[in-house]
């Protein structure tokens, strides 16, 4: 069915302590036009400047993803982005009055509530995806950081984390789609090894961790108590009581046996969030981190140029799922009126059509004589025929219907269309087919290059005997 972006109804407010900054920080997450994506805005800084949440301007990876214009900065990005992304929000403005998104729980569930309370708002632009066409790797052998995307038709992640800890294991985690973030991911909150805490804090970081937002994973069988009260000291925590029961401090109650690999998971979607685009693909991620999400991101959107670059690819070669002599037992159109050559696939909400371009069609004897241009109005009537071969395949009998124009929405013109083109018309539904309404949007391609795109509407109607 339909894809379109979407935006919060109503803006939201959490406040909170940042991780490593120690803060205390308000965001606020705002509706947004659409094609906006998501965008950070330092409220407390003199003219209000705007990060683009861009991989390109990651400039630190310690612990949490840091986005940097201009010399200001926004820290621990990943969380607030993971719930946007997991939930599909597709443009928001994130306002904050400090450097740090605030640490919450040390999970998304926060961000996650909240956004279904004020709910989703649908926009009028489809949503653009960026789709894997073939297997790409990434490898971090310093880091042991392997990850491999493939071809798929959904968001899909899997995770494994070994990290030689006999407190934490190997574990795996994975999420088949989007669907399952809420519940499955989003609660999972962010780990610690014990033995890391100590140079963390000697390194400025975790100045607002606490034992409520972190899992703390403790490997050694016996750690002094007065070692426990140091290191409290050391992080500013003196009130308290730190203890070890089992692996974990303060007997954590873990949400689920994976529950680190699945705050990885957690990470990877709000690092790739940072592409600028809702991607479709499998995603195999084993020891993953920021560093490795982040260079990952930064080759997804190198693809995505080249992809830009090449165009749209659609392969012609293929037996096609209807030819001429098939579309005329649909259409009621003839030369020089039937203005397309072949349909290649249809879905249960789009359809691929093909129309060649020719010297000898009849328009090109009095339009632009000596420079012959394919009428615009013949262009949407191609892509309208299209539309109606799609509309039709829906009916038994299609050849007792026809279709009929009720409205035409948003045209434009890419570029000019000239004989020896073919034109790739590829439609989609807008919305659900009622009482033989059909609304579809779509696009028409030459060599990959956008050559129209337009909505229309029209009505599937049955003819009379």
């Amino acid at each position: 069915m339909s894809d379109k972006q979407h935006t919060l109804k109503k803006e939201f407010s959490l406040s909170g302590q940042g991780l490593h900054t120690g803060a205390k920080v308000t965001v606020t997450i705002e509706p947004a036009a659409e094609n906006h994506g998501y965008k950070f805005q330092r409220i407390d800084i003199e003219g209000e400047p705007i990060i683009p949440a861009d991989a390109d301007l990651v400039t630190q990876t310690t612990r949490g993803t840091t986005l940097e214009k201009n010399g200001v900065k926004v820290c621990t990005t990943e969380h607030l982005l993971a719930a946007l992304y997991g939930l599909k929000v597709d443009n928001a403005l994130i306002k904050l009055d400090g450097p740090e998104i605030p640490i919450l729980d040390g999970s998304s569930i926060k961000f996650v509530q909240e956004i279904e309370r004020v709910g989703l708002l649908e926009q009028s632009a489809e949503r653009e995806y960026f789709e894997f066409r073939e297997n790409q790797p990434y490898e971090d052998l310093d880091k042991g950081i392997e990850i491999l995307a493939i071809p798929y038709n959904e968001f899909r992640v899997t995770v494994m984390v070994d990290y030689d800890s006999v407190a934490l294991g190997t574990q795996h985690a994975s999420m088949y789609h989007l669907g399952e973030f809420k519940k499955e991911i989003s609660p999972c909150r962010t780990f610690v090894f014990l033995r890391e805490l100590e140079a963390l804090a000697k390194a400025g970081l975790i100045k607002g961790g606490d034992i409520d937002n972190a899992i703390v994973l403790v490997e050694r069988e016996e750690v002094a108590q007065e070692e426990l009260d140091d290191l409290a000291r050391l992080l500013g925590k003196e009130h308290l009581d730190i203890q070890i029961k089992g692996n974990t401090l303060n007997n954590c109650e873990l949400k689920f046996i994976n529950e680190p690999a699945r705050h990885k998971l957690l990470d990877i979607i709000g690092d790739l969030a940072l592409v600028g685009k809702p991607i479709k693909g499998h995603i195999l991620a084993a020891r993953p981190g920021h560093s490795g999400n982040i260079s990952f991101a930064k080759i997804i959107k190198e693809i995505m140029k080249k992809q830009e670059k090449e165009g749209r690819r659609f392969d012609l070669t293929k037996e096609p799922l209807y030819n001429i002599n098939d579309i005329e037992k649909m259409l009621p159109h003839r030369y020089p009126f039937l203005l397309v050559d072949k349909v290649m696939e249809i879905t249960e909400d789009s359809i691929i059509g093909v129309k060649n371009v020719t010297m000898n069609e009849h328009q090109f004897t009095g339009h632009f004589p000596g420079n012959p241009v394919m009428p615009g109005v013949l262009q949407i009537e191609a892509m309208a025929q299209t539309g109606g071969i799609f509309s039709l395949s829906k009916v038994e009998d299609p050849h007792l219907y026809s279709t009929y124009f009720m409205k035409i929405d948003n045209v434009k013109f890419k570029r000019k269309v000239i004989p020896g083109d073919t034109i790739v018309f590829e439609l989609k539904l807008i919305s659900p087919i009622r009482r033989g309404l059909v609304h579809m949007g779509g696009k028409g391609y030459v060599n990959g290059e956008v050559c129209i795109e337009a909505e229309m509407l029209a009505q599937v109607v049955k003819d009379r005997g």
